[in-house]
């Protein structure tokens, strides 16, 4: 196994999000050198209106879709600790996404892979865009400070969350 020493992470401030979604564009041109957000591997949520937040790899400390995928098309980076995929040996079988906690990978919207964060090699695209953005939503940490729990959980589960965050108790009722 890998050091976590030299590893980093994607620490979030879910409740500073604003909804721009410059984050899953960033990503996009990075990625696909393209606006395409749908291929983005940072997807924003917005299930509350009002209550937007993004969405990524949460790098699980036992990596669940590495160790679910059937023909080893995920691998760990050496370097950042971040989930790998291998385009030409994944088969889209979706095994990954079902063992994920959050349901964070997706398919890619035209070819048949799965999508995770890559960390685009140490350098986080959508961090530099909140960041100059001014939102800091999103800040690059050293993983072993901080755990990956209170990310890795659906979409749902962190709406509920952040509803009760922004708008107290009675902020359920929107739900």
């Amino acid at each position: 196994m890998v050091s976590k020493k030299r590893f980093i992470w994607i620490a979030r401030d879910l409740s500073k999000c604003s909804g721009c979604r410059k984050c899953e564009i960033a990503c996009s041109l990075w990625h696909e050198n393209r606006i395409w957000p749908e291929a983005s591997r940072i997807r924003v949520f917005m299930l509350v209106p009002g209550v937007e937040f993004p969405h990524l790899c949460a790098q699980c400390e036992d990596y669940p879709c590495v160790e679910a995928c059937p023909v080893n098309a995920l691998s760990i980076s050496d370097e950042t600790g971040a989930v790998l995929v291998d385009k030409t040996a994944c088969i889209a079988c979706g095994q990954c996404i079902d063992a994920c906690p959050g349901r964070i990978p997706h398919m890619h919207p035209a070819e048949n892979y799965i999508l995770i964060c890559d960390l685009c090699n140490g350098d986080p695209q959508c961090v530099k865009v909140c960041r100059e953005g001014l939102w800091n939503v999103l800040q690059i940490v050293s993983r072993r400070d901080h755990s990956y729990k209170l990310y890795a959980r659906k979409p749902e589960e962190i709406t509920r969350n952040l509803v009760v965050k922004i708008y107290g108790e009675e902020g359920e009722r929107f739900l």
